[in-house]
Formats: structure tokens, sequence, C-alpha cells
């Protein structure tokens, strides 16, 4: 069979690669075609480079069609991954330490919290110029797959305004079911889970082995499994008073709740430096620096092996699986973010909310979940809540519903008085302007105040309670090579 897989963002390394090798590893997709696109020539350059040479040393007759020209590389095309960054990590960089200096401590700032706010208002001013290409020159009905954060916030608005059919993708409830078979002492293919809620806010409202409902064993099992007590402190403290486990990482869940990092004295007290995820002041955005700096040692990625397309090694990322099961007939289960339509009963119809999900030769089937449990619902309420008036900022250029979007948003308002919020907003929004062309107007507005010396006083120069150093190349390289 034959048909077009277009990539957005493809200078991804990590991501692109990956997810390219998944799909690649189906017998039946050895005719497709592939197209990689970026803003970023010498990124995509790279990874086309990589990709070809796996590709010829699997033994595949493709040849990767590699443009800056997004409408070429989306001509014809099927099926969309979107795995942009917009901004890349110089705007990430603003997303965390702009919300430092109001005392607004994230680990990762992708979701919700100030930077995840502040990353949806550049991505869907992005994404809606995606989708404009993919109605004028995809297949018709080809399918967005999004990968890009802030994930349910990217899915509305392409949904909604962008009027392409979108699903959004995440590999959390996979790591979560891990977590769980292994507490409880058993294969993970043997513990069968249901998770439903919002994208890094979803709950495992079942948990099976051989009939029995474990769900009430896993407290207990958290708390004492050696590793685990201590890595998840924020995750184990929401089972032990919501009654059930979350998705989502200790050092995620702990920014979009606004409980463990209001205090800057507290923050130690639930999270982990053993590993950035855990909690790690603005932990995402050096590990991805270093990343970055590793990724300049280009020549040394191609020294090493070519990545053998082998099934039994395939990743267990969605996005292969919901491909494979469209256009082969296979029948895959997994967890996807969707518009609601009452799939949950107890959130907005109009919310993006990930369930499970089925897809086969009949397309992507969503069953109804009914209600979620009532505290897990009020949580996802106020993240849901946030996230509307963000993507009705985002599209629209309103600043005055994005600074509504942060007073809202639990951390932020935990944290911040209104003043300092509205000025936070200035200085991102003016700090970050070259990738908000539609905030224009708000922007020239927010110079003039800033500029009229009558602000308010902000900690400049703190690095937050668990802040550790970005390594350079060199480090890198050297901790690669310990045994």
């Amino acid at each position: 069979m034959s048909f077009k897989i277009a990539f957005i963002g493809a200078g991804s390394i990590g991501f692109t690669r990956k997810l390219l090798g998944d799909i690649l590893t189906v017998t039946e997709f050895e005719d497709i075609e592939v197209a990689f696109t970026d803003i970023n020539r010498d990124n995509l350059d790279m990874v086309t480079r990589l990709c070809q040479r796996d590709i010829d040393e699997n033994g595949l007759d493709i040849e990767i069609l590699s443009t800056v020209d997004r409408r070429k590389a989306l001509e014809n095309a099927r099926y969309v991954f979107n795995v942009a960054r917009i901004g890349g990590l110089d705007a990430f960089k603003l997303d965390i330490d702009i919300p430092l200096k109001y005392g607004i401590d994230q680990c990762v700032g992708d979701t919700i919290c100030a930077g995840g706010i502040m990353y949806g208002q550049r991505g869907i001013a992005a994404v809606l110029d995606f989708c404009r290409d993919i109605r004028e020159t995809a297949e018709p009905g080809c399918l967005l797959l999004n990968y890009a954060n802030p994930n349910a916030m990217i899915t509305w608005a392409c949904n909604k305004y962008g009027k392409v059919n979108t699903i959004g993708l995440c590999h959390g409830v996979q790591g979560g079911h891990r977590q769980i078979a292994q507490v409880l002492g058993l294969k993970q293919e043997d513990v069968d889970i249901i998770c439903a809620g919002i994208n890094h806010q979803t709950w495992y409202i079942q948990v099976r082995h051989n009939g029995q409902d474990m769900t009430g064993k896993l407290l207990e099992a958290f708390e004492k499994h050696e590793k685990f007590s201590k890595t998840e402190k924020v995750r184990i403290d929401i089972l032990k008073r919501f009654g059930y486990y979350s998705t989502e990482s200790n050092g995620h869940l702990s920014e979009y709740l606004p409980w463990y990092r209001k205090c800057a004295g507290e923050i130690l007290d639930w999270i982990d430096l053993g590993t950035w995820i855990n909690g790690e002041t603005g932990g995402y955005l050096r590990v991805c620096t270093e990343s970055r700096n590793w990724f300049k040692n280009f020549p040394s990625w191609m020294k090493e092996p070519a990545r053998k397309y082998i099934p039994g090694e395939r990743g267990y990322e969605h996005g292969s699986y919901i491909v494979e099961g469209l256009e082969t007939g296979s029948v895959y289960r997994g967890h996807f973010n969707v518009v609601n339509n009452g799939t949950i009963s107890n959130l907005p119809d109009d919310s993006v909310v990930e369930v499970p999900g089925y897809a086969d030769a009949n397309g992507i089937n969503i069953p109804k979940v009914g209600d979620l449990p009532h505290g897990c619902a009020a949580i996802c309420s106020a993240s849901i809540s946030v996230q509307r008036l963000a993507v009705e900022a985002a599209v629209n250029g309103d600043d005055v519903l994005l600074r509504q979007a942060m007073m809202m948003d639990p951390l932020t308002g935990a944290v911040c008085s209104p003043p300092e919020i509205w000025q936070m907003v200035d200085e991102m929004l003016v700090a970050q302007q070259q990738w908000l062309p539609q905030y224009t107007g708000a922007i020239e507005e927010a110079k003039k105040r800033l500029e009229s010396g009558k602000t308010v006083k902000t900690n400049e120069g703190y690095k937050g309670a668990a802040r550790l150093k970005t390594r350079t190349a060199e480090e890198v390289a050297e901790d690669r090579e310990k045994p």
C-alpha cells in the first residue's frame, strides 16, 4: 500500500526518528511516501540524513522529501504528525525564567501554568496556519496527529478553529501503567487499565488483574515501594486524598495544582532531584538544552549504528499503531485526546479529553466513559477553564482573556496577586513578540506600561528552589562515555 505521511517540526531528532522507525516497522508500509518539514534547515538536514541512513540500512526503497516549504511537504498527505516546538528553546527559556521572577517555580511549563499558557499562545498561532495548509494541499480527510504541547489546547484549536480532524497523542498513560504493574508485582500486560481525564491529568479509574479491582491496593503499594515512595510524593498524596492515581509525572502534576509548589521552602518536601521529571526547577528546559548541545556533535550520531526496524523493538507511541490500524484493519486500543462531545459526562462537551479509543479499518472510535469521580472531575474542570480562556485568547489575540487564563491557573493564582499577573503577562508578551503576531497591538501597550516606571517589584535573578546546572556538550559527552 502507498500513502503519504508528513512531519511538521521534523528537526526534532529524537521524536521524528523514533516515530518514523515505528511506522516503518510495519511491513505493509514499505512503499509509503515520507515528507519532513521544519523552519530550521540545519536541524532538518541532520535529521533527514540520519533517518535516510536508517531507511537505506533497512533495505527500504523510500526517499524522504525534506523541505522548508511546508505546503510542498503536506501536498497529498494522508497523515500529518505535528511535533513542532514553536519558538524553540529560546522561547521555552522565557516561559520558565520570567515566571520565576514572580515566584512561579515550574518543572516543565508546557501544559498549563504560566509557561504552558504562553506556549499555547505561540503554538496556536502557528498551527492554525498548519491547518490552513492541510485543508488546501493535503489529501481530503487528512488526519492530524498532534504530539505538540500544550496538547489539549493545540488539539482544541485545530478541531474548532483549524477545521482539521485532529487527535492529540501522549505517552503518559503507558508510563503510569508500567508503574502500577511494578508496585503490584505484576507484568504490565496482566494489568488492565482504563484512564480518563484530560491530557497530563488523566486518572486510572479502573485497574484490574484477573477480573479483580486493584484500585484500593494502590496507595499502600506505592507508599511501600522503595523508589516511588520517594520520587512520586505528589502523585501519592493525590492518590491518598482523591482516591485515584494520576498519569502524569511528579514534576508535571506538581505544577498543575495550587498546593505543592506555591511556597519555595516547601517544594523540596514534595520532589526528588534524582531525575528531572520528578520536580526539578526548569528540569525539562535543562535536559532539552543539554540535548541541543549534544546535537551539535552531529558527526558522532552518524558514527553510531543505524536503527533497525525490528517489530519486537517497536516503541509504544500511539501514532504508528493508529496509522497501522486505519490502513491494515488491525485493532489498536490506546488512549487518545479528542473533543469530548459527551464522552466524559461531567466535563464540558467542548473540552479536549484523554480517553480510551480504538483504531481499525472502521476508523477511530471512542467509547463513552460516563462520569469521572467527582474529585478528579473538579481538578480537570479547573484546568479546562484555563485551557478554554487560553485557546480563545490565542485565536483572537485577546490579551484580557490571556490575563484571565493566568489568573485562573491554579499555581499562578496561588502564588501571584492580580497586579503581578498583569505585569508578568506584559513581560512575557514583549519578550516573545516575534512568535505572537496576533498580539501586535497589545504588545505595544505592554511596552508602554513596562517603560512607565510604575511596576511591581520582582525577584530578579531568582533561580528557583531546585535548579540544577545545565551541562555543556563536552560534559554530556563525558557522562555518556561513563560505564
